[in-house]
């Protein structure tokens, strides 16, 4: 039985006029939106830089899990999205010194932009509570 709906809200502004959540908890699963690298004044951090704006997102990634009850080591499933994929060995960093030792499937995917033009990555991530 999946229990009850818990939502997550990192206080964005955009998540009440978009209509949806940082992170979604259902049961054991829990599913964290496209993250990019805000800072809490709304404004990105790491312009032009690939592997600080992963490392970011991860951040916000791990505190949203937090606040439903999880961690890094219980994501299963990541997706990044990047707007430039020559990028991706320093994404890649980010992402591996963030899930040595979970390393959950992953998928990184180029897309022509995101909704900033300065934003370089969006990452999703899925987890499993099953400690």
């Amino acid at each position: 039985m999946a229990g009850p709906r818990q939502r997550v809200s990192s206080g964005a502004p955009w998540e009440a006029l978009v209509g949806y959540s940082r992170a979604v908890r259902s049961g054991d699963f829990i599913a964290v939106s496209g993250t990019t690298a805000v800072g809490n004044d709304g404004k990105l951090i790491g312009e032009g830089d690939a592997y600080q704006q992963t490392v970011r997102c991860i951040e916000i990634i791990r505190a949203a899990l937090q606040q439903a009850g999880a961690d890094l080591r219980h994501v299963i499933r990541t997706r990044i999205y990047v707007t430039d994929i020559t990028l991706w060995q320093e994404i890649a960093r980010a992402h591996q010194q963030a899930f040595d030792g979970v390393r959950p499937a992953t998928s990184m995917v180029e897309v022509s932009r995101l909704i900033d033009p300065a934003m370089l990555v969006e990452i999703e991530a899925d987890a499993i509570v099953d400690d």
